[in-house]
């Protein structure tokens, strides 16, 4: 999403580097610069004014002005800045108190609403909460039923509404049904519309002064820009909403939404969607996302998805097997899933620091197609050439190729890029074994 404002950022930040010394004159050129950008990529006029004037407070102090890096000093409070424009904070959901709490979702149709409602479920699960779906959105034709199907999916139960019931009265009903069954956490579903409307409101007003919700949260659209603050100002109006979710991060939107949310409505983002996959929502973290926005990168969210996604026994298995030389292509395709279940490449490209700065990714759209390729080809062998690749003959991989809706030139890459990686994979792990024979740490 910030790909644009990042590359434009660090051509203004290219310049200052330049610099070996810098002059009250060169910080004003750059963040002449800063405002342009900002502007261009859609952040409110008034939270650009703020930022950029506290940028110029601190950079032009004797500590940036008379240090030995004085361009390294300006990018640390560009992105010090950045980050509490973002929010400061990470900001956590308030979770304590009475069960079963209720979290209210509100926002204007189209805006990923039901979907997030079900991707939080699946946080909550993955987080030992026993959440119960509310589907209180009447008006909206099949919102019910997708709810459902979403509960279905993940294993949680939904709240399956009867004919005459009104959004209030699901909602009581609902919250009855959680207290006596033990879920921990209701997910409250609630109408949208295409725009803002009194109606919707005084629905919502009801369901709120009646269930009394721990948190409300505005699923705003990000692609839709300075409309989203808006929205967002609008609802936080009548509801004191607590907090916001972005969806649709992984677009091609310019940030201003994310970059003006926080200092226009006060309230702070707390989830963001990266994509249409239930497992793609993330909390928040304004440094973080401040560094990626710098091209810094995003380690640490990095190492969580890695975490979270691969088994460390099943890793230890993976580094015998390598040892060994018994790494097999069952063995290539478990990994290749691992990695898809992290997300696109193309997001965990983003995190790695200076990977958009590299001479050759600039532009790079990894080929997820590709993994698809490569799964399709290795499921289409039997177990026994999946075990032995070294079995497979002409006859075998015309075969594989027809069975895998590929070629038999696919087939032969495939194998040939199987076979380097598991000779470098092979001589990494040789080499960091090296020395520890006997577990004798050499001195």
């Amino acid at each position: 999403m910030f790909e644009n404002l990042s590359e434009r950022l660090n051509t203004v930040f290219k310049k200052l580097r330049g610099h070996g010394k810098l002059t009250e004159q060169n910080i004003q050129d750059v963040l002449r610069e800063i405002r342009v950008v900002l502007l261009e990529a859609d952040v409110n006029f008034r939270v650009v004014k703020d930022f950029v004037e506290a940028i110029r407070v601190k950079a032009m102090g004797q500590e940036v002005l008379g240090s030995l890096t004085p361009a390294q000093q300006v990018i640390k409070v560009v992105n010090e800045e950045l980050a509490t424009l973002l929010g400061g904070e990470t900001s956590q959901l308030k979770l304590s108190g009475k069960r079963p709490l209720s979290i209210m979702f509100v926002g204007l149709q189209g805006s990923g609403k039901t979907t997030t409602v079900g991707k939080m479920a699946k946080f909550l699960k993955e987080n030992s909460h026993n959440p119960y779906l509310v589907p209180a959105d009447v008006s909206r034709p099949a919102a019910i039923e997708q709810l459902q199907k979403l509960g279905q999916q993940l294993g949680v139960t939904a709240y399956e509404p009867k004919s005459d019931e009104n959004p209030l009265t699901i909602c009581r009903n609902a919250i009855n049904f959680a207290r006596i069954n033990a879920h921990d956490i209701v997910l409250i579903d609630t109408a949208g519309r295409l725009h803002i409307d009194e109606g919707l409101m005084q629905e919502l007003r009801r369901i709120k002064e009646s269930i009394l919700p721990k948190e409300i949260l505005l699923v705003a659209d990000a692609m839709t820009g300075q409309d989203a603050v808006n929205v967002a100002g609008k609802f936080d109006d009548t509801l004191d909403i607590d907090g916001v979710i972005l969806t649709k991060m992984d677009g091609d939107a310019r940030g201003g939404a994310a970059l003006s949310i926080k200092a226009v409505t006060k309230k702070p983002i707390k989830f963001v969607g990266t994509g249409e996959r239930l497992d793609a929502l993330e909390i928040f973290y304004p440094d973080r996302m401040a560094s990626r926005i710098l091209g810094m990168g995003d380690v640490l969210s990095l190492i969580e998805k890695a975490e979270a996604t691969f088994d460390e026994k099943k890793a230890i298995e993976l580094e015998k097997k390598i040892r060994k030389n018994t790494f097999t292509l069952d063995d290539f395709s478990d990994q290749i899933k691992q990695i898809k279940k992290m997300g696109s490449l193309e997001q965990i490209i983003g995190m790695i620091p200076g990977m958009g700065k590299v001479k050759g990714m600039k532009g790079l759209q990894p080929d997820e197609k590709e993994l698809v390729k490569i799964e399709a080809i290795i499921n289409s062998m039997t177990k026994e050439e999946r075990l032995k690749h070294t079995i497979l003959n002409g006859s075998r991989r015309k075969r594989i190729a027809k069975g895998s809706g590929t070629s038999v030139q696919d087939v032969n890459r495939l194998i040939k890029n199987f076979n380097q990686t598991r000779k470098v994979m092979t001589q990494i792990t040789k080499k960091g074994m090296k020395g520890f024979r006997g577990g004798v740490h050499p001195r």
